[in-house]
């Protein structure tokens, strides 16, 4: 198997046509580029497609869990509990409070937060101020056992729901089940804007909040201070607020992608279905769970320890070689040296995120992957995986 830069299966890549064209270049001739109109309508539409009061567009999905977290009342002393098994942005927002990660282990079998460490962990710790579920490639956290243990001590549950658009747990749309949820539209999500973010919530006080604090602690829309032919240069600062606000030219795109959601996600669901039924067989593969209620943002793989010949690096070097692009999520947070060194953490005390960070590869899975491009996938998978057999 050799490399052809024409052949390549990138690992991931966004699905754009001449709509969202359309839409950019709309804004474009509108003489007015950051937020306004689009961006309030995106809102609009992104709350009404998971069935939430509120949603407040971000520049991204960490501006957005960071919003959430503050408003929920996160503090210095606070602790939040989260998962070490996540993008390096779940926890940094704590840190940004002054606040500490209280990490616990993920389940196996689909390498979200365990709800019973959950309960563990807030039943050691008083001044567990909120908990931070992460649905992991777009597998739904189990929530209502978090849920239960957040209302038995009063804690916030602010869902990391990055990857979860448009996923579902018993039915509900995910990161609407808690305080807060938070959205991405980086450009490798489920729907992207390039960079930005959404917060949903149901919370009247915690959504004001929220709308202050995006826009430099301002108390009232102020776009259109120069779109008005009313006077409308006054305005009061109430806090020390950020600079998180969702362009319009972005917003655009997201509106036009929040229409394709559903069609992204059947095929996102298709490839899952192809990668399961061609890879059940090979018992040197643990394949994720058929969670119905899964966005399929990541199609992860992992291998089973002593069953082959390689080593998870290797085996993505001579994916590399067929021609195909993979990635790993995630390196656990608690290996990384800043978490590692403040909180004195040890590999081990996280067994089921280490293990697993050894073993993962996540495989393409995007709308524009075609059905020959999925079989290369396959062929070089089992191939690969065949011909390094432990005997």
């Amino acid at each position: 198997m050799n490399r052809n830069t024409e052949d390549w299966i990138p690992f991931a890549r966004p699905s754009l046509d001449e709509r969202e064209e359309t839409a950019v270049l709309r804004v474009l001739r509108s003489g007015w580029l950051t937020t306004a109109s689009e961006a309030q309508a995106f809102e609009e539409e992104f709350a009404a497609s998971v069935g939430s009061r509120h949603a407040i567009a971000v520049s991204s999905g960490t501006a957005g869990l960071h919003l959430a977290l503050e408003a929920a009342g996160v503090k210095p002393g606070s602790l939040v509990i989260t998962t070490p098994y996540t993008f390096m942005a779940t926890a940094e927002v704590i840190r940004y409070l002054g606040a500490d990660p209280l990490f616990v282990d993920v389940r196996e079998d689909d390498l979200t937060l365990d709800p019973a460490g959950v309960e563990r962990a807030a039943r050691a710790h008083a001044n567990v101020s909120a908990v931070l579920p992460v649905h992991l490639g777009g597998h739904p956290c189990d929530m209502d056992p978090i849920l239960a243990t957040a209302a038995k001590t009063g804690a916030a549950v602010v869902e990391d729901a990055a990857h979860a658009f448009p996923g579902r747990y018993r039915d509900r749309p995910l990161g609407t089940l808690g305080t807060a949820g938070v959205f991405s539209f980086y450009a490798t999500k489920t729907i992207t804007t390039g960079e930005g973010g959404m917060v949903t919530t149901n919370d009247d006080a915690l959504a004001r909040r929220m709308s202050v604090m995006r826009l430099h602690g301002i108390d009232r829309v102020v776009w259109n201070r120069y779109t008005s032919r009313t006077p409308g240069w006054e305005y009061r600062v109430v806090e020390a607020g950020y600079k998180y606000n969702l362009p319009d030219i972005l917003a655009a795109m997201g509106r036009v992608q929040l229409e394709k959601a559903e069609q992204f996600h059947r095929r996102r669901r298709e490839i899952a279905a192809a990668y399961r039924e061609a890879l059940s067989s090979r018992d040197y593969l643990r394949l994720p769970p058929d969670r119905p209620g899964s966005s399929w943002h990541l199609y992860v793989i992992r291998i089973r320890p002593g069953r082959l010949t390689i080593n998870r690096n290797e085996y993505i070097e001579r994916l590399s070689v067929a021609g195909i692009g993979t990635s790993v999520h995630y390196i656990p947070l608690h290996i990384m040296p800043y978490y590692r060194d403040r909180y004195d953490l040890r590999p081990d005390d996280f067994p089921v995120s280490l293990e697993a960070y050894g073993a993962a590869i996540s495989l393409p899975i995007y709308p524009g992957l075609d059905d020959e491009s999925v079989r290369r996938v396959i062929a070089a998978v089992i191939e690969i995986g065949d011909g390094a057999l432990r005997h």
